[in-house]
């Protein structure tokens, strides 16, 4: 019931993303369906087989868009004071996982509603030509099977919610030797290690408590000079609109550990779809194992090329404009380069895959269209979802640039410099990867 009441009261842009999930898991749940119904209409289990692995993929993008809006919910993030209500950080994974289960479940029911109309079982009037391939008209459709393929949705973008936001413990490492004890006891870390008795050593504590108040005392002040407390590097030499240190410092992330073995699985990949054009497989399963292997190699590099665009813009003498859009990419790599190369490797797998398209099956043709509309969709609002959510997580950076004097105008000027060195950099990749991909397939 509370997970109920927290998504009726949700804000309307919260209920939109939950809508698109629904209607995700709607068309997931008709292909599923489809395959089913064009297992009872052919006595052959291979092509069955076939149409139901097609799934995987919506499926897979599908779970991606639950995760991706589950994190971007901020009705399920912890904040102070909740764990006093007994809405702690498990509660609140637990309800982020029966809101998802929830939206999914709809979306089953809708696309269950929709075959059932289709085939004719709920008004008698059924679809002809070539639908009769998938849908089974005629044919006792066996309730439990439909029930359990329908059930795999809910219950994969519920669990990948739960796995996603799990708690996490805040010290990594496994065992009791990997954990540090502070003073008396403390469960966390210290920068520097200390003896038995500095704790107790006398003034030490008079001396860190001097500090901590003149360095609250320092930080208005320096507010009022148009300096941030705590700025200092690169970041606050230059102001957004002229005036000296006027920029909130953005402390980047190190760059992520994919990018080799992306360049490394996408390289495999291209070698192994040239190695099937020349054997003329190009319909087998190692055609389709090099395309895999390539889309992933894509999604894999995705958070190391929009590290490297970051670093990129503050190559040569960087103003704030380029400092600040460079910075941002560096700190987001993680979380925009990764639905970022999925949208690069669905875009390359799509083109690639029109070079196989069998035309001579008129049945497959909605279907097809279906599902890469459906994954193209998926992903596409995955990266909206991300990027929704990473200016959610910057909004106290923005907010201390416009209480510092920047102006709107720089800030939509520096949104719009990431877009477009991101646009200018996975562009040409995608083609190139497209291309390569589409040769040695269409023979």
């Amino acid at each position: 019931m509370l997970a109920l009441r927290l998504s009726l009261g949700a804000h309307p842009a919260v209920q939109v993303r939950r809508l698109l999930v629904a209607g995700a898991s709607a068309g997931t749940g008709f292909l599923l369906l489809s395959a089913l119904g064009h297992a009872l209409s052919h006595p052959d289990p291979a092509a069955s087989a076939l149409r139901l692995a097609w799934c995987t993929a919506p499926l897979a993008a599908t779970v991606y868009l639950a995760v991706a809006v589950a994190r971007a919910d901020p009705a399920t993030r912890p904040r102070p004071g909740l764990s006093a209500v007994g809405l702690g950080p498990v509660r609140l994974m637990a309800i982020s996982a029966a809101t998802t289960a929830v939206s999914c479940l709809l979306g089953s029911a809708l696309a269950l509603l929709v075959f059932l109309q289709l085939r004719g079982d709920l008004t008698g009037m059924s679809l002809g030509g070539g639908a009769q391939e998938f849908l089974a008209a005629g044919r006792p459709l066996p309730l439990p099977a439909a029930l359990t393929l329908l059930a795999l949705v809910p219950l994969s973008a519920s669990g990948a919610v739960a796995v996603t936001l799990r708690p996490r413990e805040p010290v990594k490492g496994a065992g009791r030797a990997a954990r540090a004890y502070g003073r008396f006891g403390a469960y966390r870390r210290t920068p520097v290690r200390e003896s038995f008795g500095a704790y107790g050593r006398f003034g030490r504590q008079l001396g860190a408590a001097a500090r901590g108040r003149r360095t609250a005392a320092e930080a208005p002040a320096q507010e009022q000079d148009g300096a941030p407390a705590g700025a200092g590097g690169e970041a606050g030499a230059e102001a957004v609109d002229g005036s000296p240190a006027a920029v909130p410092p953005l402390v980047p992330t190190a760059a992520p550990s994919g990018l080799p073995w992306g360049v490394a699985v996408l390289a495999v990949g291209l070698a192994v779809e040239a190695l099937t054009s020349r054997t003329g497989s190009t319909d087998g399963p190692a055609a389709f194992l090099g395309l895999a292997l390539t889309s992933l190699g894509l999604a894999l590099v995705g958070p190391g090329l929009t590290h490297l665009c970051g670093r990129l813009l503050q190559a040569v003498r960087p103003g704030a404009l380029r400092l600040l859009a460079g910075r941002v990419l560096m700190t987001e790599a993680t979380r925009i380069g990764r639905p970022l190369g999925v949208v690069c490797a669905v875009v390359s797998a799509a083109y690639a895959m029109a070079s196989l398209h069998d035309r001579d099956d008129p049945s497959a043709g909605p279907l097809v269209v279906l599902g890469v509309l459906l994954v193209a969709g998926c992903t596409v609002a995955t990266l909206l979802t991300a990027a929704v959510e990473a200016k959610q997580a910057h909004a106290d950076t923005t907010a201390s640039l416009r209480r510092l004097g920047a102006p709107a105008g720089t800030l939509r000027r520096a949104a719009c410099l990431r877009a477009g060195a991101l646009l200018a950099l996975f562009g040409p990749l995608t083609v190139a990867v497209a291309e390569l991909s589409a040769w040695p397939l269409g023979g």
